[in-house]
């Protein structure tokens, strides 16, 4: 970190920060990612709620959350430049203001159209959010209270998906599935108002030019597949019409390589692949991502559907996953430390996808300690894998491309999540029309948490291509 600060372009900096300082920026900083943390955890348990008050079926819900981990994956890559030009308390306090605004349109949503129009709106503000505050930090705060900083910032994050399902599933019970979304009106305005007052307006004084042209072209692009994946999942539009999008998708998808050949600052810089344990941690990455992205979509709706649950007891269930991974932030560093990062990722992404296909076991007759255990022991190993691939990813990354790598890694991360809830509802969707399903049953359930779990395990032959040693620097290991 100190190396790509110190070849960083020129910025303007604030002057030197109090302890008391930094505690107020982190916290400001942190209020915003706890309210995205929890906005999309407490959704996942009403979806059943807000299908039934729509008259649709609750497969079509997943369009809910992917269409705002695809407006993320869409304008992360230009987070950063925004704050440079316009200054990172402008952009952040923007960021704030436009998801909160989508907060508030999608609890006085009559439909799932203008529910997806709000979440689309909801996306282009978090994306803004979580990539500008942390460059907030970096650029703010001083290095020798950094780590400090960073770690105020990083208990929201983790408090937010324990706090989500039971949260939604009270708020869905007692009073309205809408009122998940008003939550995050007060939370926004007073996050704001610190924000203006507390954080300064770094940003660079030196700018590089815009890819305007290839923003265009890989939004499109993006939105054009994955939306064309999304439709084909829940069987919402004709063989035709999810054909073209899709050759939409590719055609744009393809004028963008032409693009990006030829230019030397990218928005999303694809030469970053020929790093081989970038794009090995990707690759791998991905296919991981595909069961984390269904889980929050899948596992409240089985608890409700197929268990016959109520959304309060659902979410007090479905917590156990996030709090399994909080468990973990203690013990990830030794556990890579003393394994190295290849060995963890290939024998933790086995153990990980053993038990998070564990809950195609999952039955009434269970006892809730069983079911506990199982999610709370998935949500430890499953953090832990990805903890390593965050972070080996940028073990070979130079500092001058570690902004380029960032946006890049973060867009896919955001893309795979989105192609995990559509590959959810494709099979569970296959699986009760061949069945004569009306409502998915549990034999549906199970048949997609097993597909979605070999799926994943795709992984583990991409890491065993990883180098010996690759990232020990980064931990201490010994070599």
């Amino acid at each position: 970190m100190t190396r790509s600060l110190a070849l960083a372009p020129p910025i303007v900096v604030p002057a030197e920060k109090t302890a008391a300082d930094v505690r107020l920026i982190a916290l400001v900083i942190a209020s915003a990612m706890f309210m995205e943390q929890l906005d999309g955890t407490v959704l996942a348990t009403a979806l059943p709620a807000m299908a039934a008050n729509f008259g649709v079926s609750p497969l079509r819900m997943s369009v809910a959350l992917t269409s705002y981990l695809l407006s993320l994956a869409v304008f992360i890559p230009a987070s950063g430049r925004a704050a440079d030009r316009f200054g990172a308390r402008r952009v952040f306090c923007g960021a704030i203001a436009i998801f909160t605004l989508g907060s508030m349109l999608c609890g006085v949503s009559v439909n799932l159209p203008m529910l997806v129009a709000s979440r689309i709106l909801q996306g282009l503000g978090g994306a803004m959010m979580m990539p500008v505050g942390r460059l907030v930090l970096l650029r703010s705060v001083p290095r020798a209270q950094l780590v400090a900083a960073m770690s105020w910032t990083l208990v929201p994050g983790l408090i937010g998906p324990v706090v989500g399902p039971p949260l939604g599933g009270f708020l869905t019970d007692t009073l309205s599935w809408r009122w998940i979304f008003y939550i995050n009106v007060p939370i926004g305005v007073l996050g704001m108002a610190m924000a203006w007052r507390y954080i300064d307006d770094v940003r660079e004084t030196r700018h590089r030019k815009f890819d305007g042209l290839g923003m265009l072209l890989s939004g499109f692009a993006l939105s054009c597949l994955m939306f064309g994946f999304e439709l084909a999942s829940r069987g919402a539009t004709s063989l035709a019409g999810t054909c073209a999008l899709v050759l939409a998708g590719l055609v744009s998808g393809t004028l963008y390589l032409r693009h990006a050949a030829h230019i030397p600052h990218p928005i999303l810089d694809l030469r970053l692949m020929r790093v081989k344990s970038f794009a090995l941690a990707l690759w791998a990455g991905s296919f991981s991502r595909i069961t984390t992205g269904a889980l929050p979509f899948l596992l409240p709706m089985m608890m409700q559907l197929g268990f016959g649950m109520s959304p309060t007891r659902s979410g007090l269930i479905t917590f156990a996953s996030a709090a399994g991974a909080m468990l973990m932030k203690a013990a990830g560093v030794p556990l890579i430390r003393r394994f190295g990062f290849r060995d963890v990722l290939i024998y933790n992404g086995i153990v990980a996808t053993l038990f998070l296909m564990s809950a195609a076991l999952f039955r009434p007759g269970w006892p809730l300690w069983a079911i506990y255990a199982v999610l709370l022991a998935g949500g430890f190993f499953q953090s832990l894998q990805f903890t390593a691939y965050n972070t080996v990813a940028y073990a070979n990354i130079s500092a001058r491309r570690m902004s380029s790598a960032t946006s890049f890694y973060t867009t896919f991360q955001q893309l795979m999540l989105s192609a995990g809830i559509c590959a959810a509802a494709t099979v569970l969707s296959a699986s009760s029309a061949l069945r004569h399903h009306p409502v998915p049953t549990l034999a549906d359930f199970s048949l997609t948490w097993i597909v979605l779990g070999l799926i994943t395990f795709v992984a583990v032959p991409i890491c065993v291509m990883l180098p010996r040693g690759v990232g020990d620097d980064m931990t201490g290991r010994p070599g």
